[in-house]
């Protein structure tokens, strides 16, 4: 099923214009969800719009936007009187400026786009804005309007397309200043910087986000499984944390720590090399492959894309159970 756009429009550098379509980058869908139920009959919630006084349900077509201006008095604002104040930026991402990217601030940074030309015009006049901004290794600054509301977008090239950022207003970003002042003064020692150094040294590496797994949604898939195969929950015991009253102590057992780890790697690498050449013959197969980052199920979750499930004769939940509590 072909992605769909969140925006289409056009994009705009000076007088060269091109159709593009806009679409999420990231996505959610692929997490848990749960809907809330009624723990009585094991129905599911359903929310209305109801008046705040009389407590009827309000068809759609009868709610209008207001704003409040004191307590229970409000000023109504028609769908006809937010399009007429329509900005350009509505129907065209306008670029602006180009700046370098160390200028923009992590904290202005909200959530990333894919834009790519819309339909099969406009290929040429994509292409020319995309190289200029990899060619000046710039960051190109615009305005869109998503949700009906304007949004600073920065655009950067990424393969063939243009990756756009969305960025906060300086009125959406609060001030560390509220947050850090009463912070101490703490004079740290060259001992303890050398010790923390060496640690950093030890878990240097690259940013690889294929290598890490979402534990929490891991052992959510787990606890429904376990529910589902009838097994009894029992709470975990949980790691109980250590008051650190060393500091110097605590920084010469991290490293002691990490030396270890590092051993143990090494040594887990050199007994593979040497079992290798033990078994000749027939090729080893290759392992199947698992959902990335993620653990094997043991039963698969309808509508989520999970790993093959391990044990496929695990028996089926009992035809018309609603549901099955631990």
């Amino acid at each position: 099923m072909a992605p769909r756009a969140n925006w289409k429009g056009f994009l705009r550098l000076s007088l060269v214009t091109c159709p593009v379509a806009l679409y999420p980058a990231t996505s959610e869908s692929e997490k848990i969800s749960f809907n809330q139920l009624n723990r009585q009959t094991g129905h599911r919630i359903k929310y209305l719009k109801v008046d705040a006084d009389t407590g009827d349900e309000v068809p759609n077509e009868d709610i209008v936007k207001g704003y409040e201006l004191e307590k229970g008095q409000y000023i109504e604002v028609s769908r006809e009187e937010l399009e007429e104040i329509a900005l350009e930026s509505t129907r065209t991402i306008e670029i602006d400026e180009f700046v370098d990217k160390s200028d923009i601030d992590a904290r202005y940074l909200i959530r990333p786009y894919y834009i790519r030309p819309d339909g099969k015009v406009g290929h040429d006049a994509f292409a020319v804005i995309r190289e200029t901004i990899r060619e000046m290794d710039k960051v190109a600054i615009g305005r869109v309007v998503l949700t009906s509301r304007e949004h600073i977008i920065a655009l950067e090239p990424m393969d063939k397309g243009l990756v756009g950022t969305l960025l906060r207003y300086p009125y959406e970003v609060r001030s560390e200043q509220d947050y850090f002042d009463e912070i101490q003064d703490v004079k740290v020692t060259k001992d303890m910087l050398d010790l923390a150094r060496h640690i950093v040294n030890q878990k240097a590496g690259r940013f690889t986000p294929e290598k890490f797994e979402d534990h929490y949604e891991t052992a959510l898939i787990e606890l429904i499984n376990e529910k589902r195969a009838g097994k009894v929950i029992r709470p975990k015991e949980r790691p109980q944390g250590e008051n650190v009253v060393d500091l110097m102590e605590a920084l010469r057992r991290s490293v002691g720590k990490e030396v270890g780890k590092e051993a143990g790697k090494e040594a887990g690498k050199q007994a593979g090399q040497e079992a290798a050449p033990a078994k000749a013959g027939k090729p080893a197969k290759k392992p199947r492959k698992a959902a990335a980052g993620q653990k094997e199920m043991l039963m698969p979750i309808a509508g989520r894309k999970a790993a093959a499930a391990k044990d496929t004769s695990a028996k089926k939940p009992a035809a018309g159970a609603r549901r099955k509590s631990a």
